[in-house]
């Protein structure tokens, strides 16, 4: 994330600031509230023209607390809650009002979804009412019903006006000592030789100790002149204002027409009309003028057709209405559709909030909270893993990448949020070096960080594409298949885009031993799998290490992980250590090989002895396979005898048709990462950002025993580990669930209930080939302690939009709990 520029000497300032924040919409003047709120007073906030004069002046400010996920629900419900108490607070307005939120379901694909959502909701305390088509006209007189199959309504949500709000944060943050700067354009900044930061602006050169970029279309701009690249891109973002309406009150829910692509919203008495269209325009940021504070971009009712053609259906009278003002202006989007907030790697005390994807004003309260906690306590106080910006791979700052991905990033706020989605735009970027033989296999290929990945395989001649379904999807049928190969005999997958990070240096095992929770100071050839742990005894990596010698180590990540990784090992490498990291993850392609067959199989193109004896579980040696020499670790992610082969780049083919040969009288099938995904969860082995995140502790995960608690020297969170070690009974742990009823599907997000209570939800969830049910796994929370006894003698049910299923709960995994099949 970070090209390291040349320090600059140090100029003369006239101003001197603890933190600078630059941006005065609603992401900076939330993050200078918090932080002022929270006892920060030497902050100063510059701000280029007048206050939300960037892209908050024209946001439309809907207010929804509940969102597709736990962790985004977390910070979004924040936002009533702040927004709420902000007059009486500041005494400045803000228009907010709870009118509620009216979720329309044109589908009964749609409708389930609806009300899974509905269910996150319960978990936090809100109220999320699924209604009838008629229930949903009475409280929306103007609703065509006749074309919907019911609705969400969400009482504590509304709308607030944006300009308003961002002023009573503005004022709130300066009542608590926050000096606010308008028309002070920032021109230039850098960074002086002892970690300071400079900004010039037309009055002058300020300096900060912490530094903060908060300017939306603008902070790719500004980042870049410190050597950070922050992945956003703009994008044409449109609605339409009516002349007033008769049925229009202030009282009128807000309308979310996702089917649709449309929302509506009461304005004074008229109907404002905004659309997430199919396909959005992506805008060059040099078409913007330059020159304009307030920007407003032409009209384009071609592309505005189809929502408001749809927003006619939803409520008729639009169609007799007049058009009081047809707004377009810029807003930004990131690859992911999600936000970005945090340090950025590899310049400290560099922080940014920025990417809202047209959201600013929903996330903003919270986003700003957490970032400030975060900039005050020196680390996150919440999970934030999913936003943080050091989740992004360096070729994603990449303009042709970001133009075609923000026009399908867009959308995707009202399309169907479908289990394993795979975007269609900017693919083909990271390709391994056997693609073209899975291609030939028939696989659908899936995006991770890039990489193109064999999801699945279709049978020969048939359709590749993905036929998504909240019940089943149209690969449940081949990986079904290929789940099977790998317990009954053999399945090869490609695990290229694995992250592999080379520490070495005379101090690499001594850093690592104090990064790293378990002891890596093992004999050459002994793999570990192990955890670097934050202060609070949070996860923040899960990997697997592999010493080389005594100097070499080569680290093993999930592709989806690997910047983040490496940004938390590169940022705790000060002056003190003798520690060198290189990125080999494009130097070596990965197969794995696994199944009870598959030392049969190995055996057939390689003289290396692989009996458990010569080369037991968990250790990794070099040896031939055909005419090329590899590194076989003898580990597994399926739960099965195998070995993952690191193997160079340019010898990946060769290899591939050596062992895929030799297989194929062994019944070696290939397989895709969906099938890896089944397989695992199945074992209940843990994925991280799912069931591992820097709130979870590895004891409340159970992998407690991973943990060297003697080494010496100890290791970052081993004393709040400790101190939870030592506390009794755990009042939090993760735990396997397995669904009674065959024909529920669980993906992830579903409600876990113990005697009726809500005590968490399934992180992860699969539908078990190999078992016959659904399983997943999920944290459950109880005040007296997750104990045998709670889990043994508890009536567990798991609730899936909105209906139970029992369900049988266990502390270990439900198939081959001890592990017996990988070390046979």
């Amino acid at each position: 994330m970070i090209t390291n520029p040349p320090f600059r000497p140090r100029e003369t300032a006239t101003r001197h600031h603890e933190i600078v924040i630059v941006g005065g919409g609603i992401a900076g003047a939330s993050v200078a509230f918090h932080l002022a709120r929270n006892g920060k007073k030497d902050v100063a906030l510059l701000e280029r023209n007048s206050l939300t004069s960037g892209t908050t002046w024209h946001a439309a400010g809907l207010i929804m607390q509940t969102r597709g996920t736990h962790a985004l629900t977390e910070i979004a419900k924040y936002n009533a809650e702040l927004y709420s108490a902000l007059e009486a607070e500041t005494g400045q307005a803000t228009g907010f009002k709870r009118n509620g939120t009216l979720g329309v379901a044109r589908t009964k694909e749609r409708l389930y979804e609806t009300a899974r959502n509905a269910s996150i909701a319960k978990s936090f305390g809100l109220e999320a009412n699924m209604i009838s088509p008629s229930e949903a006209k009475k409280l929306y007189p103007a609703l065509n019903a006749s074309i919907i199959e019911g609705a969400v309504f969400i009482p504590g949500d509304g709308q607030t006006n944006p300009v308003d709000t961002c002023m009573a944060l503005a004022l709130g943050a300066k009542k608590n000592g926050v000096k606010i700067s308008e028309n002070a354009e920032v021109t230039d900044l850098w960074r002086t030789a002892d970690g300071r930061y400079q900004v010039r602006t037309n009055d002058g050169v300020v300096e900060a100790e912490i530094l903060v970029l908060a300017c939306g279309l603008w902070t790719r701009e500004l980042a870049s002149k410190l050597g950070a690249r922050i992945p956003i891109y703009a994008a044409e973002h449109f609605y339409v204002v009516t002349e007033a309406m008769d049925f229009v009150t202030p009282t009128l829910p807000v309308l979310r027409d996702t089917d649709g692509h449309v929302y509506l919203k009461e304005d004074t008495g008229k109907l404002l009309v905004g659309a997430f269209e199919p396909w959005g325009k992506p805008l060059p940021m040099g078409k913007l003028p330059k020159e304009t504070a307030y920007i407003e971009l032409p009209e384009d009712w071609d592309h505005f057709e189809l929502p408001m053609t749809k927003a006619i259906e939803i409520v008729p009278d639009l169609a007799n209405c007049g058009i009081a003002k047809f707004f377009n202006g810029p807003e930004s989007f990131t690859p992911d559709l999600l936000f970005m907030i945090g340090e950025v790697p590899g310049s400290k005390n560099l922080f940014v909030s920025t990417g809202y994807n047209s959201e600013g004003i929903e996330y903003g309260a919270g986003a700003g909270r957490a970032l400030a906690e975060w900039i005050i306590a020196g680390e996150p106080q919440m999970d934030i893993s999913f936003v943080d910006v050091a989740r992004f791979h360096p070729f994603q700052i990449n303009k042709r990448y970001l133009h075609d991905r923000t026009a399908e990033v867009l959308g995707l706020h009202y399309k169907m949020h479908w289990p394993a989605y795979q975007s269609e735009t900017s693919r083909g970027v990271r390709k391994s070096a056997l693609h073209d033989r899975w291609a030939r296999l028939g696989a659908s290929f899936g995006e991770g960080m890039g990489w193109e990945r064999p999801m699945w395989f279709a049978g020969e001649g048939e359709s590749t594409k993905n036929v998504y379904s909240y019940d089943e999807p149209n690969w449940f049928k081949y990986t079904s298949q290929e789940c099977k190969a790998a317990r009954n005999n053999a399945i090869l997958l490609d695990q290229s885009s694995f992250g592999k990070h080379l520490v070495h240096g005379r101090d690499a095992c001594r850093f690592l031993q104090w990064l790293c929770a378990g002891n890596v100071d093992v004999p050459v050839g002994k793999l570990v799998y192990t955890h670097m742990l934050n202060e609070k005894g949070g996860i923040e990596t899960d990997i697997t290490v592999n010493r080389l010698s005594q100097t070499e180590f080569l680290i093993i990540s999930s592709a989806t992980v690997h910047p983040r990784d490496k940004a938390w090992i590169t940022k705790h490498i000060t002056d003190e250590w003798n520690v060198t990291v290189t990125d080999l993850t494009s130097g070596y392609a990965v197969l794995s090989l696994q199944g009870p067959r598959s030392r049969e199989i190995l055996s057939q193109v390689t003289d290396t002895d692989l009996a458990n004896s010569a080369f037991p579980f968990a250790t990794s040696q070099e040896i031939d396979i055909g005419y090329a020499r590899v590194i076989a670790n003898r580990l597994t992610y399926v739960g099965e005898l195998g070995w993952e082969l690191h193997i160079p780049t340019e010898m990946a083919q060769h290899v591939f048709d050596v062992v895929w040969e030799a297989g194929q009288a062994y019944g070696l099938k290939a397989a895709g990462y969906h099938a890896l995904e089944h397989l695992r969860s199945e074992r209940a082995y843990r994925e991280y950002q799912l069931d591992l995140t820097p709130v979870d502790t590895l004891l409340e995960a159970g992998l407690g025993f991973t943990v060297d608690w003697n080494k010496e020297g100890g290791f970052i969170g081993k004393d709040a580990l400790t101190s939870q070690k030592n506390s009794g009974p755990l009042k939090k742990r993760l735990v396997s669930f397995k669904l009674r009823d065959p024909k529920p599907v669980l993906f992830h997000e579903e409600l876990i209930r113990c005697d009726g209570r809500i005590v968490g939800y399934i992180s992860s969830g699969v539908k078990s080939f190999t078992i016959g049910t659904s399983i997943g796994m999920g944290y459950v929370n109880h005040p007296a302690g997750v104990t045998k006894d709670l889990i043994e003698n508890s009536r567990w049910e798991i609730e899936i939009a909105g209906k139970l299923y029992e369900c049988d709960a266990s502390l270990r995994a439900f198939f081959d709990p001890n592990g017996d099949r990988a070390k046979q």
